[in-house]
């Protein structure tokens, strides 16, 4: 595909990071869009021709919530043992972590079954999504994927003169694939599938999707964003990775900030086609943007096996608890194999932000399909309890 040159900050000059690119992002943007909008008063954190559009929450101060059930966080992280490799690289601040950072690389490569040449490091795959989308469509086209989607990719696409082709999701809450494959013609630049899904957290049949991908990649690249893999039942069996090692014009997104609980260190990565990597080194390096102590907790994380089964075990007795309260009091719940469900509520979005931050209860409000959804996201048992009882004070 071709490009030209962009430099970052006349990228940034396009308006990349205004409030139509802040949507469902890292929570420290993501918290610039919110009091930008209260500012403003405005009920929408953003405006899109499409159906989907995220709540703006009331004024808040963070040291007062009791439960923060908005970003998918994995309570329980990071492993105790990377937090500690984190600290002790601290005193090595002062050094650049190259050496570190293509070891980590290099055993990453190791568990893709890939070179180190089809890696892409970056603070988080928020920023991998964002750095594809400045490269794929500095001349326009169209991104093809689900509504609603993780919004990072697309609003970077929009900004920089992309446009957004967004496909209903089906009555079962999978990808519309026939429809998604169906919509590709010339102008189009990119498929995106997140899966599992965000907002939904909804997973597309694993089969049905290596078929879609396998088939789609002759026409147009696929970027397939998997930062919810691990917590998935299947886990990384339902990976589409193994389609990069097979030569398929494929990307994958993985992120430690899930269920490595590692969000605030901020890393992540992309395997991909060997030109695609180059590709997108021509403009930025992903590598510049990542610590040297966060590279190295990642490392460690990447062996703590047991400790991240557990989180995931503890992860699912909170959702099925709260999936279980939600549907004995009536509520649509969409199925979920994320840490956070989303379900209908029959309140105003806005309204209901309102009263839930007025319990010290952080959650997510979204309208899409003409209809209120509220997210929350799984955290300890007990935080969940907290959910459950302002759910019962709210919709007494």
């Amino acid at each position: 595909m071709e490009t030209t040159g962009i430099s970052r900050r006349n990228w940034l000059k396009k308006g990349t990071l205004t409030l139509a690119s802040m949507a469902l992002i890292p929570n420290d943007i993501w918290a610039m869009a919110v009091e930008e909008a209260q500012i403003k008063n405005a009920p929408f954190l953003y405006n899109t021709p499409n159906s989907f559009n995220e709540f703006t929450p009331p004024p808040f101060k963070e040291p007062e919530l009791k439960a923060i059930l908005r970003a998918n966080e994995n309570p329980y992280g990071p492993p105790p043992q990377a937090a500690k490799a984190f600290q002790k690289e601290v005193f090595q601040g002062n050094r650049y972590a190259w050496k570190t950072l293509f070891n980590l690389m290099d055993l990453i490569a190791q568990k893709e079954n890939v070179s180190t040449e089809q890696i892409l490091m970056g603070p988080g795959s928020s920023d991998i999504l964002e750095k594809v989308a400045m490269v794929l469509f500095q001349k326009g086209g169209d991104v093809i994927s689900a509504d609603p989607s993780y919004m990072s990719l697309i609003n970077v696409s929009k900004s920089v003169g992309g446009q957004w082709k967004s496909y209903k999701l089906l009555p079962d809450f999978q990808h519309d694939l026939d429809a998604m494959e169906a919509g590709i013609d010339h102008n189009t630049k990119l498929v995106y599938i997140c899966n599992p899904n965000n907002p939904t957290g909804t997973i597309t049949d694993a089969k049905k999707l290596k078929e879609f991908c396998s088939r789609v990649s002759k026409k147009v690249p696929v970027f397939v964003d998997e930062a919810y893999i691990e917590l998935s039942k299947n886990g990384l069996k339902d990976s589409m990775v193994s389609l990069v090692s097979e030569g398929k014009n494929v990307m994958i997104a993985r992120t430690f900030s899930k269920i490595y609980g590692m969000a605030g260190l901020r890393i992540g990565y992309l395997v991909g086609k060997k030109e695609t990597v180059q590709q997108i080194q021509e403009i930025t390096r992903g590598g510049m943007g990542i610590t040297g102590p966060s590279i190295l907790a990642a490392t460690i994380a990447l062996t703590e096996v047991d400790f991240l089964q557990n989180c995931k075990d503890k992860i699912k007795i909170a959702r099925d608890y709260t999936k279980t309260y939600l549907e004995e009091k009536n509520y649509r719940v969409m199925p979920s194999e994320t840490n956070f469900l989303i379900f209908e509520i029959s309140m105003e979005g806005d309204k209901f932000l309102q009263k839930i931050y007025d319990k010290k209860v952080a959650v997510r409000a979204f309208k899409f399909w003409d209809k209120n959804w509220c997210r929350v996201s799984i955290g300890t048992l007990d935080e969940m309890k907290l959910f459950t009882k302002a759910m019962d004070e709210i919709f007494a």
